[in-house]
């Protein structure tokens, strides 16, 4: 089993056009999104080891925040997962899995988290 690099990027709050009922579709809710980045690695990680050998959270935040379509209405959450794992899959072919955590901010109650979690592999 090959070594894997797992890059993190947790807790970011965006507001999305999202949801099926007539009270979600007119306006961005707000959602609260990680991810869980498996990218391949180089055999070692020496002091002077480049940026390009691993990946810049950056590039993490921008698949869930940025380059998320304005004025697309996402009917399900579940399509928002499968656009950031698009386009992390997309923008680098080390990423070899991707895990995207979305909670819907505007439903808790109680201070729960309501969501999903979608699991994708490079096929």
């Amino acid at each position: 089993m090959p070594d894997l690099l797992q890059l993190q990027v947790c807790d970011l709050e965006v507001d999305v056009l999202t949801g099926i009922y007539s009270e979600e579709t007119h306006l961005p809710q707000p959602l609260r999104i990680s991810l869980m980045v498996d990218l391949d690695m180089p055999e070692r990680f020496d002091p002077d080891t480049p940026l390009s050998a691993s990946k810049s959270y950056i590039d993490l935040k921008h698949a869930a925040t940025t380059a998320l379509p304005q004025g697309v209405h996402f009917t399900l959450i579940e399509a928002v997962a499968e656009h950031i794992c698009d386009t992390l899959f997309v923008s680098d072919r080390r990423v070899r899995r991707v895990e995207v955590r979305i909670v819907k901010l505007a439903i808790s109650q109680n201070g729960e988290s309501i969501g999903i979690t979608m699991v994708r592999n490079r096929r």
